[in-house]
């Protein structure tokens, strides 16, 4: 927890304020920030990789279809040139991207923890290890499946999926996810999908690829309320919705929906320990002086 108070014991502090001034300007970069580091530590343990820029020589995990939607970059970027000012090759960007989404958590209503740090960055980013990517369209025994090879529990993936999506998602990024598992799945399965949403959904995909659809009204607020669209089977994607179908995972959405500080708790309990997933550490890695390229 105190890795940095000797060699540089304002890195909370820098990146603290330079999130809270992002989010300030760009409230919806909170979910983003979440997300990205949900995306790192799935691929490769915590390490930074999905950061790193493509090269003529290889396609990194930046570039694959499952993170072409992740944003906030330019935060961890402008959080890293402060740092390199104050304490150089110190802290790394993997421990940035760690703390950028807790503090994101915070500055959107979440719960307040801490984390440990001492994460080195990683150096292999590759677009084909992305396919451990939870994939949109797996249903909850899957994702059961796939959250249990990282060590997680289905509570834990349960409670994790409050916050790994977007705010609100451009359909041009959900264009392949709704049509092989949402609209495509839903009329074949009409007790997962309520018909008044359904028929609204319809009308805003019609409006083409720019169109926008929110996870849930609160999109900038960090609460329970992802969880109570489930119940009422208004879950935007198929892997959300089919968490409250599933008899396994149907208690922990209702339990989380009908209590907001059972979810913080759980929640940030399953993130401190995301964040410890393959942690690189000595030889392992490194200490990027920048973010998108290795040293």
């Amino acid at each position: 927890m105190q890795y940095y108070v000797m060699n540089c014991p304002l890195a909370d502090q820098i990146v603290k304020g330079t999130v809270n001034a992002a989010l300030q300007a760009d409230p919806t970069l909170a979910a983003s920030l979440v997300r990205m580091h949900f995306h790192d530590c799935f691929i490769q343990g915590c390490d930074a990789s999905v950061l790193l820029d493509s090269t003529k020589d290889n396609t990194a995990e930046k570039d694959s279809p499952g993170n072409l939607s992740l944003r906030g970059y330019e935060v961890i970027d402008d959080a890293k040139d402060k740092l390199e000012q104050q304490c150089p090759g110190v802290v790394s960007c993997a421990d940035i991207v760690a703390m950028a989404a807790r503090d994101a958590v915070f500055f959107a209503g979440g719960p307040v923890y801490e984390i440990p740090k001492g994460r080195k960055d990683g150096k292999r980013s590759k677009i084909e290890d992305t396919i451990n990517l939870p994939s949109p369209f797996l249903n909850a025994s899957e994702l059961i499946r796939t959250f249990g090879q990282r060590g997680f529990s289905a509570q834990e993936m349960v409670a994790l999926s409050g916050n790994v999506s977007q705010p609100k998602s451009p359909l041009k990024y959900l264009e392949f996810e709704f049509r092989e598992s949402g609209l495509a799945v839903y009329p074949l399965n009409p007790t997962m999908m309520d018909t008044n949403f359904a028929t609204s959904l319809s009308k805003t995909c019609a409006a083409g690829d720019k169109a926008e659809q929110p996870f849930d009204v609160t999109r900038n607020t960090f609460d329970n309320l992802y969880y109570n669209t489930l119940s009422r089977k208004t879950g935007l994607l198929f892997s959300d919705q089919t968490l409250y179908s599933n008899p396994k995972t149907r208690n922990v959405v209702n339990g989380y929906a009908f209590n907001q500080a059972m979810f913080f708790l759980d929640f940030q309990q399953a993130m401190v320990k995301m964040g410890k997933l393959d942690v690189k550490d000595g030889s392992q890695g490194e200490v990027r002086q920048n973010c998108r390229k290795l040293n």
